[in-house]
């Protein structure tokens, strides 16, 4: 397969917004806040609602009690030569706290409703404070889309 030309910045946040928009998963990297444990990593569903990602896992997983204790999290979409990164900030949302319209957005987008498992889930929001995207070595230069939560191309 030959390779693609490099993407131009304005390009790439539209392939980002397009992959928010139309996948399905993501992978999620959180770490323990006291540094006592290792990094995990697991593929989750995901809600995008136009500025924030929405992510539910079990209250006592692994996932769930590192992001509940951080508030932080890096998300990885895509395939490797494909990739976009995201770096995030995150909201602990109880089911109760969700609206029932989003707890239903939810749950058709993803296939699957938290609400309804005997397990307890927990949501987590996701606002996405530093975003990466490129494909080759020649699209390195130029890779930050999105700075302090803000976009660096117009759109």
């Amino acid at each position: 397969m030959a390779a693609q030309p490099a993407r131009t910045t304005r390009q790439r946040k539209q392939d980002t917004l397009n992959r928010l928009e139309h996948d399905q998963d993501v992978w999620v990297a959180t770490a323990p806040a006291d540094g006592s444990g290792v990094p995990y990593l697991v593929p989750l569903s995901f809600l995008w609602d136009g500025s924030s990602i929405l992510l539910a896992t079990p209250a006592g997983s692994p996932t769930g009690r590192n992001l509940k204790a951080t508030g932080r999290v890096r998300l990885g979409l895509g395939p490797t030569r494909d990739v976009v990164m995201i770096e995030g900030t995150v909201d602990t949302v109880t089911q109760a706290e969700l609206t029932g319209e989003e707890g239903d957005r939810f749950a058709k987008r993803t296939g699957f409703d938290p609400r309804r498992l005997a397990t307890p889930y927990l949501y987590f929001r996701v606002h996405p404070q530093r975003v990466q995207a490129w494909r080759e070595a020649d699209e390195l230069t130029g890779r930050e889309l999105m700075r302090d939560g803000q976009w660096l191309a117009a759109d």
